[in-house]
């Protein structure tokens, strides 16, 4: 279950103990019906904003950083004490892209959340934005939410927020929007206007949940996007109930890494291929290798996120580059002998086919 910071605080930043309370409660009684409910919340940066009187949210990394060291610690121990209330004991996690980009530190996650669940505590999980940067950081909380649904393999993806689920419009601006109960087909909504946080507070948006819910799906599991200030819904979800907008799990399944990077993470450039290079890549999921790059543009370093082209300018994919922008300009188009006696730290790889997703 993921709290918005719509749901966590209000407009000025103050924690909604009433409205997390609930959710508690809820996620006390599954726990008590032997479920392993896990929650990932925001709101440590709206807290922090509040005690530290920030007019607006921030856009400097620092001051975001110093804003959620703020209001971290105060934000779990809200949790925490509603918790305690209900007899469920709990544990406050902070994670960062890195722990789940890299194999070991993925896996490491995975063995401690799992260990806490058998141990039967109730995880309470938010990004570590104290120490997140741009470039590895998840961006938004709905797709921490994903991953983590993606790595422990969860029965469903909730999304919690403050409208009923996804309107064919925003209900906040047009009284005609009506309520999608469910999403089967994702191009099916691709032409409706669901906006980025509308909120001082957040980073999100109805764009962010759908986004997240398409990565919970393409990995197997379902994914809800729900009114949480409403009593019972994560409860009527769990039922099986018509509660807010569901999006019932996809048979065909995408590893959850190549879901982050197609979803989540910003491109810094483009690399345009030939057409041998793009038959490659498309038929037969190989790596792109620089001797089949022939144009680089933008500005980025090694292990920034590029688009993929064709010369003919088609989209290809989206790939983690191994290269900074300035040394593939120097080696494009160069067979791995040239490459090597050019750079010291040569990878045979412009982008390796682990690293890279097909749009």
């Amino acid at each position: 279950m993921k709290l918005g910071s719509s749901i966590v605080a209000g407009d000025s930043g103050e924690v909604r103990v009433d409205v997390i309370r609930g959710i508690c409660e809820q996620a006390a009684q599954l726990h008590r019906d032997g479920h392993s409910p896990v929650l990932v919340t925001s709101g440590a940066i709206a807290l922090g904003m509040r005690l530290m009187e920030l007019p607006v949210r921030p856009s400097g990394m620092d001051e975001l950083q110093g804003a959620s060291a703020v209001g971290q610690g105060k934000l779990y121990r809200v949790y925490d004490e509603l918790l305690a209330e209900n007899a469920v004991p709990s544990a406050q996690v902070l994670l960062t892209f890195f722990d789940m980009s890299a194999r070991t530190h993925y896996l490491n996650a995975r063995q401690t959340l799992r260990r806490l669940l058998e141990w039967r505590v109730l995880p309470v999980i938010n990004e570590n934005d104290t120490t997140a940067t741009d470039e590895i950081s998840f961006g938004d909380n709905d797709f921490l939410a994903a991953q983590v649904a993606i790595l422990l393999g969860a029965d469903l993806l909730v999304l919690l927020t403050d409208t009923d689920g996804l309107h064919t419009a925003d209900p906040r601006l047009d009284s005609s929007a009506t309520l999608i109960p469910e999403v089967r087909d994702f191009a099916d909504i691709e032409q409706l206007q669901i906006g980025v946080s509308s909120s001082p507070l957040g980073s999100g948006g109805m764009r962010s949940k759908v986004l997240a819910a398409e990565m919970a799906t393409a990995a197997g599991i379902p994914a809800a996007i729900a009114n949480g200030t409403r009593p019972r819904s994560i409860a009527g979800l769990v039922r099986g109930e018509a509660v807010g907008t569901r999006f019932p799990a996809r048979e065909s399944r995408v590893s959850s890494f190549k879901l982050w990077l197609k979803y989540a993470k910003p491109s810094h450039g483009r690399l345009l291929v030939d057409g041998g290079a793009e038959r490659a890549l498309r038929e037969r999921g190989t790596s792109l290798l620089p001797v089949g790059v022939v144009g680089v543009e933008g500005s980025f370093h090694a292990g920034d996120a590029v688009e993929v082209a064709s010369q003919g300018d088609g989209p290809i994919g989206k790939g983690i580059v191994n290269y900074s922008a300035d040394e593939l300009r120097r080696i494009k188009g160069l067979k791995t002998p040239e490459v090597r006696a050019l750079l010291s730290r040569a990878s045979e790889e412009a982008v390796h086919r682990d690293y890279f997703v097909l749009d």
